[in-house]
C-alpha cells in the first residue's frame, strides 16, 4: 500500500490534500475531512476555499477565499509534502474552479475524488448557479471518482432522480458523460435501505447497501464519505474496496452520532475501528 513508504525509518501514512470549505460547527467540510482522515490513518493537508458561518441549524454566511490563495495553498502542499490523492469539496465559483483545475492539470498522476457540493443540509447554496457548467466541464472529467447525491445528480443531468431505477440510469449516464467512476449516493431516496451505486466507464455497476437509520444527525455525511474514499484510494485500495470501506465507516459514524445541536447534528468521525493498515 502507498502508506508503506519509509521516512526517517518509519512507515508513512497515505497523504490526502483536501480542497474544501471550512465548517465552523465541525460537522462537515474541512473539519470533517481532517477528522475522517485521521481516524482512518491518513495524513490530511488543506487548501481552504471558503469560511462558512454555520451550525446544525444551517449556514448563515459564506466568506470566499481568493482563488489565487486557494491555488497557492494547493501548490505549497503538493510541491513539498506531495499527495497520494486529492479530495475536492466546496468549489463555490467558476473563477475558483478554473484556478483549481489549473493546479490539478499540473499533477495528472494524482487521483482526484470530487464531491460536487452544491447545497448545504439546511438548503443554503454552496455553489453559484453559473458555476455548475464550469464544474462539469473543468473538474469532473479530471476526477477518478465523483460522489454526487441524487439532488446534485439531478442538477448535473437536468432531470429529477426520484427512485432507485432512475438512480442507476443517472449513475450510468454521469459515468459515460464524464468518463469517470461515479458513486451516486442514495441517502435522499426513500426505502428501508440506503443504496449507493458505483458506476464505472466499463459499464459495471456495484451496489453498496446499508440499513437506513432513523436520525436527524447526518450533517457532513457527504464530505465524510468522499474523504474516507480518498483515504482508501491514497492507501492504494482498489476503488470498489475503498468505497465499501468508506460506506461502512460512514454508517458506523451515523449510528454513533453524539447527538449534538438542535438541527442536523454531526456524526461520529472518531471511530478508528476502520483504520487502514499501512
Amino acid at each position: 500500500m502507498r502508506g508503506n513508504r519509509e521516512g526517517n525509518g518509519v512507515s508513512q501514512p497515505p497523504r490526502v490534500l483536501i480542497v474544501a470549505g471550512s465548517d465552523s460547527s465541525g460537522g462537515a467540510g474541512i473539519q470533517a475531512d481532517l477528522k475522517t482522515l485521521s481516524a482512518l490513518g491518513a495524513y490530511g493537508m488543506t487548501a481552504i476555499t471558503a469560511i462558512t458561518v454555520q451550525n446544525t441549524l444551517g449556514v448563515t454566511d459564506v466568506h470566499a477565499i481568493p482563488s489565487a490563495v486557494v491555488a497557492a495553498q494547493m501548490r505549497s502542499c503538493l510541491e513539498d509534502i506531495g499527495a497520494d490523492a486529492i479530495k475536492l469539496g466546496m468549489l463555490h465559483s467558476a473563477e475558483l474552479i478554473d484556478a483549481v483545475a489549473e493546479v490539478l492539470a499540473e499533477y495528472p498522476a494524482i487521483p482526484v475524488i470530487s464531491d460536487p457540493v452544491m447545497v448545504a443540509k439546511g438548503g443554503a447554496a454552496l455553489l453559484q448557479s453559473e458555476a455548475v457548467g464550469a464544474l462539469a466541464n473543468m473538474i469532473l472529467p479530471l476526477a477518478a471518482v465523483v460522489t454526487p447525491n441524487t439532488e446534485e445528480a439531478a442538477v448535473l443531468l437536468g432531470s429529477a432522480v426520484e427512485d432507485e431505477p432512475a438512480a442507476e440510469r443517472a449513475a450510468r449516464e454521469l459515468s459515460d458523460r464524464f468518463d469517470t467512476a461515479v458513486l451516486l449516493k442514495g441517502g435522499h431516496l426513500s426505502g428501508a435501505g440506503v443504496q449507493n451505486l458505483l458506476a464505472q466507464p466499463d459499464g459495471s455497476v456495484a451496489r453498496f447497501v446499508s440499513p437506513r437509520l432513523d436520525t436527524q444527525h447526518t450533517h457532513g455525511t457527504g464530505c465524510t464519505l468522499a474523504s474516507a474514499i480518498s483515504a482508501g484510494v491514497a492507501a492504494g485500495l482498489p476503488l470498489n474496496q475503498a468505497v465499501s470501506h468508506a460506506c461502512g465507516f460512514v454508517h458506523a459514524a451515523i449510528a454513533n452520532a453524539p447527538g449534538f445541536g438542535q438541527g442536523h447534528g454531526p456524526i461520529d468521525h472518531l471511530n478508528t475501528q476502520f483504520r487502514l493498515a499501512t
